[in-house]
């Protein structure tokens, strides 16, 4: 199971020392700027990106898409909207030099992006999340194949099994045909997972609600999610365009990290969030 072990290599002092806080006291460390709720994230409205975003800081980019069918377990484009993009945003200022723009109530900024407007072409690092029910619109196609190609880069998580693994591959090959980008296996030893942290496996990571009412169980959908699946696709350079994190929803060690159970936090966020602030990192270096 993951751990504070992924705290044990850290390359600078000051990191590791923050790493132990974040151990041991994340949920009530800085609690203004962390946000804990439940049922409310899913009414949340979409803070829609706009040109003073973007101001040279840090901003977590989502991407906004359609569903054709509702997804056991998923919300679309808004799984795990907006506390993990809030409190993702909040740890990488803390764990890392990265700049972040904070307002006057200390909340971090974060917004929400279509996937065909030109807006998208200032995000140079895009989350997606539980797209195993998505469906790109047409004039959707063009603009991503753009931004991939012009030095974007996606993370996708937070979609379990096989039908969800298809759908996607499906949706995804209209805008990178497989037969020139394919989607490989990243190898556990690729620096994407080891820039700042010592990050030895891709966790399984269960929603919240699943682990607790299944007694700590992690495959959501059983047999058919039962083997996390870390993958990605390169440009024809070997640029990363891409990273999928299929069967584990590594974001949800973001947006829960002041729920309770705390053994959740315990037990899952300190390497969700060294895997994320390595991904970070590593695409704003590369």
């Amino acid at each position: 199971m993951p751990g504070p072990h992924v705290c044990s290599r850290f390359k600078r002092r000051l990191a590791a020392a923050v790493c132990l806080t974040l151990v041991a006291t994340a949920p009530l460390a800085y609690a203004q700027r962390i946000w804990v709720g439940g049922g409310r994230f899913y009414r949340e409205p979409p803070k829609w990106a706009t040109p003073a975003d973007f101001d040279g800081s840090y901003l977590y980019c989502r991407g906004f898409y359609r569903s054709v069918v509702r997804e056991a377990g998923g919300q679309g484009w808004s799984t795990d909207y907006p506390g993990a993009d809030n409190n993702f945003s909040v740890r990488l200022a803390e764990l890392t030099r990265v700049r972040v723009r904070f307002d006057e109530n200390r909340q971090p900024n974060y917004a929400v992006v279509r996937l065909d407007d030109p807006m998208l072409f200032r995000c140079p690092f895009l989350f997606l999340e539980a797209p195993g029910a998505l469906r790109f619109e047409d004039e959707e196609i063009e603009p991503l194949r753009k931004y991939f190609l012009k030095g974007g880069f996606l993370w996708v998580d937070d979609f379990w099994g096989s039908y969800a693994w298809e759908n996607w591959a499906s949706e995804i090959g209209r805008v990178l045909p497989p037969g020139e980008f394919p989607i490989v296996d990243i190898p556990i030893t690729h620096p994407i997972v080891h820039t700042l942290y010592g990050v030895k496996s891709i966790p399984q990571v269960p929603n919240i609600g699943f682990w607790s009412s299944t007694g700590g169980e992690t495959s959501e959908r059983g047999a058919d999610s039962a083997e996390v699946h870390f993958r990605g696709i390169t440009d024809r350079k070997g640029r990363l365009m891409m990273i999928v994190t299929h069967n584990t929803d590594i974001s949800d060690t973001w947006e829960r990290e002041g729920n309770e159970p705390k053994a959740y936090f315990d037990l899952f966020s300190p390497t969700g969030y060294a895997i994320g602030v390595n991904v970070v990192l590593y695409v704003m270096s590369h």
